[in-house]
């Protein structure tokens, strides 16, 4: 349809500048002392890094929560990837649904949720806990690693069951009745037969979760670092956000060990993910899922589907909303629904800042996810559409970022955007989202492009259509759901984006999320509870109003045809 070698030279340059140009400028800043001597070698930033005597136990740190944090979303994905695609759990459909709603969640807002309810002075469930025995010791302490396993565990459910749910509704049944019938009890065959053949979903689950829990920076920042708990992303910040002090050599140097170990792990899910062609257990032959009947189960399942459900997506959007009405956090009694106001809605909607944040923050999710999508369209065609060296090289370098942790890319895009006009500007805001979150709105819009077959391109150029009308008038109209798909997704993503805002934004330039960040900070949990609830009332309106404009494009062109 295009002049197909232009425009993938075009998109190799563009996309390798997105994805690459972060990469570059954190090693030569890894080596540099400071911006003023950048590209004079030096290894001191190196030395200074892995020789501090607190970079151990941060490492240690890091190993735990990241492998414990797998564990938990892993296992949970596990169980209710069981029940809602082999049993036979009453409301199935919607417990689907809910198992992926958390990641539309702001990860930070869920963070925050969690210490109102379970921080150790004041927490809701600990107070409750506290009153109800007549005791002083708080029933979990928020501030620690087991606080943040618990919290990261549950945000990374999502992506754990949207991994292990397909494998398991593939699963061929009939291999565990034959265990059944040669006399293994369930237990033995869940061990020796549905495990192993589900071993490279299960640990590709794990292995993405310790990716993207090593790239989390919400749960650190907010439950990890006031009880002085430190990992990667954490001890990165904190030698960028020191003020005059602010050391981005040595973030650079941290950052770099991030990297790699990031970077080696997305090979090893790939490697698995290729390698799940030699557990195929549905070939030609045939096949049909049979469901578990749950019996006197039944019921006792649905419960405990449902306080889960509740905990991932009601709570805490009802924790925050219901702290946003008052003064301070307390449990709930009479005397905290007789202090109910909307003051704290009131001080938000009048703090310039958070006006300004809020600006930011639509200019940045409707205008950088419209230009993301564009991108993503003409790159999704190149790789479906175009089956060269060339081709293959652009979606290599289109999903890189996938794996780069995002507080560690800003750190990189921080050394490349202060050498030009863009440092501090929404426009370096914008090109790091779109570099940071390109493979959101490629993914969509690939399987959309998959759909498609070249005839109908082919019909339009023999009827004198020109390229850019083929694609206006063919092609566009077909690719609508995945580009609603996409936009949505990247829409979502920049509205919530925290890790590589901190980084890059300055007075000026700030967003909801560093906004609500600076929130926590300071103890103001009623502001931060309003700003969150708008955040999210904004994120859901932009999401629908996209999807009925997707629906009535769609309606549309039918009609036209």
């Amino acid at each position: 349809m295009f002049k197909k070698p232009t425009l993938t030279t075009t998109l190799i340059i563009i996309v390798g500048f997105l994805t690459l140009c972060p990469v570059i400028m954190l090693l030569l800043g890894s080596f540099s002392k400071d911006f003023v001597s950048f590209g004079q070698f030096t290894t001191s930033k190196y030395i200074a890094a892995y020789t501090d005597p607190d970079f151990a136990d941060i490492l240690v740190n890091t190993v735990i929560f990241t492998v414990g944090s797998a564990l938990h979303a892993t296992l949970l994905a596990l169980f209710l990837a069981y029940v809602n695609t082999r049993t036979d759990l009453p409301f199935k459909f919607i417990f689907k649904i809910i198992s992926i709603i958390p990641m539309m969640i702001p990860h930070i807002l869920f963070s925050a949720s969690w210490v109102l309810l379970l921080n150790p002075s004041n927490g809701i469930l600990n107070r409750l806990f506290m009153n109800l025995f007549e005791t002083r010791e708080a029933l979990f302490n928020i501030y620690s690693l087991k606080g943040m396993i618990l919290v990261e565990g549950l945000l990374d459910l999502p992506i754990a069951y949207l991994i292990i749910a397909p494998a398991m509704s593939a699963f061929d049944v009939s291999l565990e009745e034959s265990s059944k019938v040669c006399g293994a009890s369930n237990l033995r065959t869940l061990f020796k037969v549905t495990l192993p053949v589900l071993r490279p979903a299960i640990l590709a689950s794990a292995i993405l979760v310790i990716v993207r829990s090593l790239a989390s920076f919400a749960v650190p920042s907010v439950v990890g670092m006031p009880g002085r708990i430190y990992v990667l992303s954490t001890h990165i910040y904190r030698n960028i956000s020191s003020g005059f002090a602010a050391d981005y050599g040595l973030a650079a140097a941290i950052g770099m060990s991030a990297l790699v170990a990031s970077i080696t792990l997305i090979y090893v899910y790939r490697y698995l993910t290729a390698e799940s062609g030699k557990f195929v257990t549905i070939s030609s032959r045939g096949f049909k899922p049979t469901l578990l009947r749950l019996k006197k189960w039944k019921y006792p399942l649905l419960v405990i589907v449902g306080i889960l459900s509740f905990v991932l997506i009601l709570l805490p959007v009802l924790v925050l909303f219901y702290i946003s009405m008052l003064p301070y956090s307390m449990p709930p009694s009479a005397r905290a629904f007789s202090l109910m106001s909307w003051n704290n809605w009131i001080e938000v909607l009048n703090d310039p800042i958070s006006l300004l944040s809020l600006k930011n923050s639509l200019f940045l999710g409707v205008v950088g996810a419209t230009l993301g999508t564009i991108l993503s369209i003409f790159v999704s065609y190149v790789i479906v559409k175009i089956r060269t060296t060339a081709s293959g090289i652009l979606e290599s370098l289109s999903f890189l970022s996938f794996s780069f942790p995002g507080i560690v890319i800003g750190v990189g895009f921080m050394w490349f955007f202060v050498r030009t006009p863009l440092y501090g500007t929404l426009t370096a805001l914008m090109i790091g989202y779109i570099a940071t979150y390109l493979p959101y709105g490629i993914r969509p819009l690939s399987s959309a492009f998959i759909q498609i077959h070249s005839t109908l391109e082919e019909s339009s150029r023999v009827c004198g259509g020109s390229p850019f009308y083929t694609l206006r008038r063919v092609i566009i109209p077909l690719l609508i759901p995945g580009i609603v798909s996409g936009w949505i997704l990247m829409a979502s993503m920049f509205l919530r984006e925290l890790t590589l805002s901190v980084v890059l934004s300055r007075p000026g330039t700030e967003v909801l999320a560093v906004q609500i960040l600076r929130f926590a900070e300071d103890g103001l949990w009623g502001r931060l509870s309003a700003l969150g609830i708008i955040m999210i009332l904004i994120s859901s309106l932009l999401v629908i109003i996209a999807a009925l404009l997707g629906s009535r494009f769609s309606k549309l062109e039918v009609v036209d045809r």
